[in-house]
């Protein structure tokens, strides 16, 4: 391991910790660790501090060298974030205090409830899987009864083609995760059995004999939904579309706990009509969100947000905007006394996807778009912080539906 500071030029605005904080890591793959160097007199951040495995890092360039992670940190800061002006989080919706929360992951851990299985996966068992069913089936009643919701069930994976129409490249390439095989010919079958009987590396072998990233892992259920409607007028003039899947990110050294994961179940509700529709359908499954939360005893706000933009031109204009515009908030749910995490999105899209995708309204222009993600394994976490492994200080109603 190596330890040294990258100095940023200029300093960042300390409002601004949060947003680098959840960049460091994909500045370099050898940086395995991070802290944040501020300013005493004015709270502004100076340097980055970073732990190094100079046995990890990509080529061309040296991970180690520090003039060359300086450079990147401070192109990542130049492009995503000091053109960014700080908006305090705007809280909309507050639940009353519940009283403290003390996360429990350790404890799952030690009870096998929660098993390492791999970079950012963890395999979950009861009480978990459970609640995830149980706190799934609450939303999807919730929404079959508000919204009259139409459930699909969609493939894990979504083609590159599919993917890109999104933006999600161009807006999130830290998270891409693409799916690969080997060349359909006999010829690389051989070569990659020859390689691997003559004990040659395993990662050498894919690499040389695979191809094709026709397919990608979705990092979210509402994409399909919009791939399915594309290039043609939506069936009704608005509709409401539900599914429940797996999701995939590449969260690099982020992953922690039930919190972030690579690989993750999310219930999706899309909303598509006229802009009316679509921010009355958003505020609609918030409030009965809020009433979830409320009658689960898991207290938690509700807050403006941003999406992590990550180096691209329009990143911190397009930051700026979605949180000066709400088309992002984000119910927040308390795992300590300190930490708390993102257990649901609400989303507004204007017109991005009904364009991008060819999907026409009732007046044949394109169609306006919201929808909300719920993370079950986020959300049972939350649960479990809050009302403890033991089934006996669990609401009753909960208690009935999932240790009766």
């Amino acid at each position: 391991m190596t330890n040294i500071r990258l100095a940023l030029e200029p300093a960042l605005p300390g409002e601004l910790a949060q947003e680098l904080a959840q960049r460091v890591y994909f500045v370099s793959e050898a940086i395995t660790g991070f802290s944040l160097v501020r300013s005493d007199a004015s709270g502004d951040i100076t340097a980055v501090d970073v732990e190094l495995d100079s046995a990890e890092g990509s080529a061309p360039a040296d991970p180690a060298d520090p003039a060359e992670l300086a450079r990147k940190l401070n192109l990542v800061t130049a492009n995503d974030l000091l053109g960014q002006r700080f908006l305090e989080p705007k809280v909309v919706w507050r639940a009353a205090d519940t009283g403290p929360a003390k996360d429990v992951y350790d404890e799952l851990v030690a009870r096998g409830a929660a098993v390492e299985a791999g970079a950012g996966q963890i395999g979950v068992g009861e009480p978990v899987l459970s609640l995830m069913d149980h706190l799934d089936a609450l939303l999807r009643a919730l929404v079959a009864e508000e919204f009259g919701a139409q459930e699909f069930r969609y493939p894990t994976l979504i083609t590159a083609d599919a993917l890109r129409r999104t933006g999600y490249f161009e807006s999130f390439p830290q998270m891409v995760m693409t799916v690969t095989r080997l060349h359909g010919d006999v010829d690389s079958y051989r070569g990659f059995l020859d390689d691997l009987a003559s004990g040659g590396g395993l990662q050498a072998a894919l690499t040389a004999h695979s191809g094709g990233h026709d397919h990608c892992l979705p990092p979210t259920m509402c994409f399909h939904t919009y791939h399915q409607f594309a290039d043609g007028p939506l069936p009704r003039p608005s509709m409401v579309v539900t599914a429940r899947g797996k999701s995939f990110r590449n969260e690099s050294r982020y992953r922690r706990s039930l919190e972030r994961l690579w690989d993750f179940t999310i219930r999706e509700i899309v909303f598509l009509g006229t802009p009316e529709f679509v921010l009355d359908a958003r505020r609609r499954l918030m409030e009965r969100a809020y009433e979830l939360v409320d009658a689960l005893g898991l207290g938690g706000r509700c807050e403006v947000a941003g999406d992590p933009f990550f180096l691209n031109d329009t990143t911190a204009a397009r930051a700026w905007s979605q949180r000066l515009l709400e088309l992002k908030y984000e119910l927040r749910l308390p795992l300590d006394g300190e930490r708390d995490v993102s257990v649901g999105s609400f989303n507004y899209h204007e017109q991005f996807f009904g364009r991008s995708f060819g999907i026409a309204g009732e007046t044949g222009e394109p169609v306006f778009t919201g929808c909300a993600g719920f993370g079950l394994e986020r959300f049972a976490y939350a649960f479990l912080c809050r009302h403890g492994l033991d089934p006996a200080n669990w609401p009753a109603s909960v208690r009935a539906a999932v240790a009766p």
